[in-house]
């Protein structure tokens, strides 16, 4: 318990001198959280360019919106709002299309029905190995609902808790783990779909 504390007294501690012009500072802040925002600009765009672009808009952010910072909340779930905001952005500017058609009839409350956004197949003559299963696996997040792609990138890449996704999403407890639960099984049925394709036998 004590170790959670202590990080996040030095965040508010770093984001003081930071705001005082100490760069070197903010610099600090930037190695400790790059990484993690990447994964999650990752997981929400599901593009390693557009994810780059993100993480630097992101900290851009930060730094001219440092002085609003209270802490309130963890500096880490500060950062991670403005992530996920920068990405939603990104992905309307690139996917408008596809953001809606994905966006207004799928994320309710009382949950979705699965629909196939693409089909996604990998090369049959190529045996799958970690790259290609992870490319898989970006594959499927993208073909999930917003909605709920967003709920596992904080709860299964970023690792936040329950409440915390809830608080960030603006949404219950309740309904955070009915997503996840969905998200989930959706992620399962797109991957065993794709590990079933057919190989083609050389002749």
């Amino acid at each position: 318990m004590a170790e959670p504390v202590a990080a996040a007294d030095q965040d508010w501690e770093l984001v003081r001198q930071s705001c005082a012009g100490n760069r070197g500072a903010f610099d600090t802040l930037v190695v400790r959280y790059e990484q993690r925002l990447y994964r999650t600009a990752l997981g929400v765009t599901g593009n390693t360019a557009d994810a780059e672009e993100v993480v630097q808009e992101t900290f851009l952010r930060a730094f001219e919106h440092l002085d609003q910072f209270r802490g309130d909340a963890k500096f880490q779930t500060w950062l991670t709002q403005i992530v996920l905001n920068t990405a939603r952005m990104k992905l309307r500017k690139n996917h408008a299309h596809l953001w809606e058609s994905l966006d207004e009839p799928q994320v309710t409350d009382e949950g979705i029905l699965p629909r196939e956004v693409a089909e996604w197949r990998e090369n049959p003559e190529q045996k799958l190995g970690r790259k290609e299963l992870e490319t898989l696996l970006h594959q499927a997040l993208r073909g999930l609902p917003p909605g709920y792609r967003e709920v596992v990138v904080l709860r299964d890449v970023q690792l936040l808790s329950t409440q915390e996704t809830a608080e960030l999403l603006g949404l219950s407890i309740a309904n955070v783990k009915t997503r996840l639960l969905r998200a989930r099984l959706q992620l399962r049925e797109r991957l065993a779909l794709a590990l079933r394709q057919p190989r083609r036998s050389s002749v």
